[in-house]
Parts: structure tokens; sequence; C-alpha cells
């Protein structure tokens, strides 16, 4: 037993000053979803995603809360019957007694969340959100400056040092030999900013899940001489790296706590298959 005691909802307490829920998007899911407020906490797992696996290493761990950046329950659920995976899984971790704490856009928005945890870690200078909170110097995305200008091939290489090894690697859509300087960023899915000025006016735009069509026409703008290149990461990896920084962040506030990064890769893609 901890020589001070800490419950849920004083550790929920704790999670809610690194992450204000006022910085979540309206439509998320986030703050505490499951669990017991009043239980006691002594053992703690970060993930990126609540899946089968990693709800299986808390329970042979005996983890207490898991702190997870995808909410466990984002889209309206009818039914939590065992033989589908959210009933699944929600029955797995009550049987356990394990709470699940979530910060998804807000966690992407505060300094040194997902977004800025990269940029940091790539060495961007004056950083500033992509777009900024309406209610605060938070926002979702980053844009900096690298110290000084690099080979886009160097940059997507260094990025793909720093993220965990995915089927889908690393891609890039650019002359790898081009110079850049300007970055913006987003971790997760960011096509839905390709059209914002920031990026626009960004020499290359990393993030992830980026589909073929808004893909393609900013391939084509920048033939026509406008436009980032682009880099797609691994969804869960681009996020995944900010996991450590909350772990030491905790860890210095909550010295008694055992907190630890689950180490179990959550992309969904096993291999990819390059035909000779």
């Amino acid at each position: 037993m901890n020589n001070c005691e800490l419950s849920v909802q004083e550790f929920v307490d704790v999670l809610d000053t690194l992450w204000p829920r006022e910085l979540a998007e309206d439509w998320d899911a986030v703050g505490l979803v499951l669990g017991r407020p009043s239980a006691s906490v002594e053992k703690v797992m970060l993930v990126v995603d609540i899946t089968l696996d990693t709800v299986n290493e808390a329970v042979a761990e005996g983890v207490d809360v898991i702190v997870s950046h995808h909410p466990l329950l984002f889209r309206p659920v009818n039914s939590l019957v065992e033989d589908e995976v959210k009933g699944h899984l929600v029955a797995a971790l009550v049987r356990a007694g394990i709470a699940v704490f979530s910060a998804h856009t807000n966690a992407d928005a505060v300094d040194r969340g997902t977004s800025e945890s990269v940029g940091g870690a790539l060495g961007l200078q004056g950083m500033t959100p992509i777009t900024p909170s309406v209610t605060s110097d938070a926002g979702i995305g980053r844009v900096g400056t690298l110290p000084s200008p690099v080979r886009l091939y160097d940059l997507a290489t260094q990025l793909g040092r720093l993220v965990p090894q995915t089927a889908g690697g690393v891609k890039v859509s650019g002359d790898p030999d081009q110079m850049v300087s300007r970055v913006a960023l987003c971790t997760g899915a960011g096509d839905s900013l390709l059209d914002h000025p920031e990026v626009l006016a960004s020499d290359v735009y990393i993030t992830g899940d980026l589909r073929h069509h808004p893909a393609s026409d900013v391939q084509q703008a920048r033939q026509l001489g406008r436009g980032p290149c682009l880099i797609d990461v691994s969804h869960f990896a681009s996020e995944w790296f900010f996991l450590d920084g909350v772990r030491h962040t905790l860890q210095q506030d909550l010295p008694d706590l055992d907190i630890r990064v689950s180490d179990i890769v959550t992309d969904p893609w096993d291999f990819v298959v390059h035909p000779g």
C-alpha cells in the first residue's frame, strides 16, 4: 500500500489539471468513463488505444487505472454483450476493477500535448497552434521552424526513429532532397487541416491517416508551385510518442504511483506486401 493512498477521483483531478476538459472538441468523449471514483490507485498504465491486448496486459499486471488517448466509448454503443468487442472490453475491465480515463483532443491542444511533444523532439522553435483555442493559448496542431534547414528525407528519417515501428512506416510526398525549414504538424488524423493557411505556408506537413484524394490534391498543387511536402506517419505512432512525457510529469507529481507506458503496438496493420 502507498504511504499516501490516492483515490481514483483524486487521480482524475490531477489529470484534469493536465488536460482541461474545456479544451476538448464538442464531439469528443473525455474524462473518467469507467470505474469507481472511491477506489484506490497504485498502478497506472498509459496507452494510445484500449484494445484486447492492452486490457489483457493491464489485467495481468494488476493495473488500477488505464489512461488512454483514444476514448474507450467514442461512438454510441447500443449493446455490451461479451461476444462483441466493446462488451468484451468493458466486462474484462469491470471484472478486474480497472478504471479508464481518456484524454483525447484536450491532450492534443495543451502545451506538451501530442503535437507539441513531437515538434519538440524534432527541434521545432517558436511553436504555435495551427488552430488556436478560443478560450486559451492552446489549440490543435503546431507550426514551428527548424533551427536550420534540412533535407526532407533527413527529417522523415529523424521522425521514423522517434516513433514506434509500424507496418506502414513513414510515407513521404515530395523531393527527398528538398530543403525544409517551416514545419506544420498534427498528430493523429490531420487531413482536415490540409487547406489551412498555416499548413499551406509551411515547407512540410507531418500528420497521419492521409486519404488518397486530399493528399493527391496537395501533391499536384505543389507541382504548380504552392503547397507543402507531406509526411504521413501511423496514427498510433504519432500519438504514442507523448506518453513518456506524460509518465514523467505524473511521476514527478505523484512519486508513490507505479506508472508505465504500454509497449504494445496498437496500430491495426500487421504487415505490408511488396510483390517482387
